[in-house]
């Protein structure tokens, strides 16, 4: 799924106020923290995760894999924090979240 950068601007706004639920240290990714990410994105489609890694290159690889592996879509990256959104169609229609048509 690709973001338009209106619908971007959207969850840029509604993650301002979001607290990091996922952490991923200097361990990298671990299956316990694969399976924790999976299921706090299904619950909440949109969510910040904190990467605490030595330099950009690893965040961004990190950050990149979180994506790929989550099929998620990135919407900001500021820092080590990374603000994810993934809609969870399984959901009731009133409880997802509703991004604006582009």
């Amino acid at each position: 799924m690709k973001l338009s950068e209106q619908q971007k601007k959207y969850l840029r706004g509604r993650g301002h106020r979001l607290k990091p639920l996922i952490m991923v240290g200097d361990a990298g990714l671990s299956e316990s923290l694969l399976a924790e990410f999976e299921s706090t994105l299904d619950h909440h489609e949109l969510l910040k995760v904190r990467v605490r890694a030595g330099d950009r290159d690893t965040r961004d690889e990190i950050i990149a894999k979180l994506c790929e592996q989550g099929r998620a879509e990135l919407v900001q990256r500021i820092g080590n924090v990374a603000l994810l959104y993934r809609p969870n169609l399984n959901k009731k229609p009133e409880k997802r979240i509703r991004l604006p048509y582009s």
